[in-house]
């Protein structure tokens, strides 16, 4: 059949990868790229000499026509960009979070059903096979679980000028916090009930209504917790950056990454793993472990760059194939409901409880 043709809006370091993505799938055709800023872009101008480019999605849209639209841009622009997508009849794929109220993002969703179009929300935690392990195992360690992830990021120069423009539309503990507590919903497969987040505001050079640093916990009906920590800045600490693991009563998984190697600015380091540590608890009739730790190792786990490789493969899949993406939306929407209502508990100082 004929190749897809995507429009490209947004692309900076998620947008370029997942442009590059596309150039290299024989699926895809990038009908245009996309960007405010795009005219200096003389990367853009030497990597893709031959696409179409636009500072106006407007104008890019009415111009290309597009099957489908790849929506990569600052947050507060995503429920707008995806309306105007759908509007133009086309698939999407929108990287997280899908829009900034669970209102709106079920709208979308509506919108996207109503209209017979794909829609894929950027969770690339979900094509990352070490990731997938993860959950698989949490899912051997019997119930109630608890939970502990975070990812805080040590910024300077250019990424700490993203992460203050990122945070005038959205904290740390929303925009990362939907990987990490829908690995949470996954391991589980129980419905969140509370959330208690606290947050503060570390720097001057934050918006007075904004904070940097944040942390949650969440509670699901079957009693299990999750906890998860995000910060970003210049004062961040480089120890213990990296945090994620899974406690049972048959014993725990966690993610071994050795951060000596890596930094908390290094895009990869979000989603590497290195190593699996599997610890069984069952004492043997002296009190001692019947079974040492296993040790898993992930050396060969796919890149930043392929794991969005994947996420497009995906997206070509479902809408060549027609896939039923009801269940993927849902939880998209759920994780959404959970880092949101972690803000409003920020805010309020309250415990927020969930429908």
């Amino acid at each position: 059949m004929s190749k897809i043709r995507v429009l490209v809006v947004g692309v900076g370091g998620m947008g370029l990868s997942h442009a590059r993505a596309y150039a290299a799938n024989p699926g895809f055709e990038i009908a245009g790229l996309c960007s405010r800023g795009i005219d200096g872009r003389a990367d853009l101008q030497n990597e893709f000499s031959t696409v179409p480019k636009f500072s106006d999605y407007s104008a890019a849209l009415a111009a290309t026509k597009p099957d489908a639209v790849s929506i990569n841009t600052w947050p507060d622009t995503h429920a707008q960009y995806a309306r105007m997508a759908l509007e133009a009849n086309a698939h999407i794929f929108i990287e997280k979070p899908l829009a900034g109220t669970v209102a709106e993002a079920r709208e979308i969703a509506a919108l996207a059903k109503a209209r017979k179009r794909k829609l894929v929300i950027g969770y690339i935690l979900r094509v990352h096979p070490s990731w997938v392990k993860f959950v698989e195992l949490g899912k051997t360690l019997g119930k109630p679980l608890v939970m502990r992830m975070n990812l805080n990021q040590q910024s300077s120069g250019p990424q700490w000028e993203v992460h203050k423009h990122l945070m005038d539309s959205i904290s740390p503990i929303v925009d990362c916090g939907v990987h990490y507590v829908d690995v949470m919903c996954q391991v589980t497969e129980a419905k969140p009930v509370s959330v208690h987040a606290m947050g503060v505001r570390l720097t001057p050079e934050v918006g007075e209504q904004m904070y940097n640093y944040g942390q949650l916990q969440v509670k699901f009906d079957d009693g299990s917790i999750g906890w998860y920590e995000a910060g970003w800045g210049p004062m961040m600490s480089e120890t213990a950056f990296f945090v994620k693991d899974m406690i049972g009563p048959k014993g725990s998984v966690s993610i071994a990454m050795d951060e000596s190697k890596t930094g908390s600015s290094d895009v990869d380091a979000h989603t590497k793993t290195s190593a699996l540590r599997l610890h069984h608890a069952a004492l043997d009739s002296s009190g001692k472990f019947q079974k040492a730790d296993d040790m898993i190792s992930m050396a060969e786990e796919p890149g930043h760059q392929e794991l969005c490789n994947r996420e497009q493969a995906l997206f070509l899949d479902a809408i060549v194939n027609d896939r039923n993406l009801d269940a993927h939306v849902e939880d998209a929407i759920r994780s959404l409901q959970i880092v949101l209502a972690a803000d409003q508990s920020v805010r309020t100082g309250e415990v927020v409880k969930i429908n």
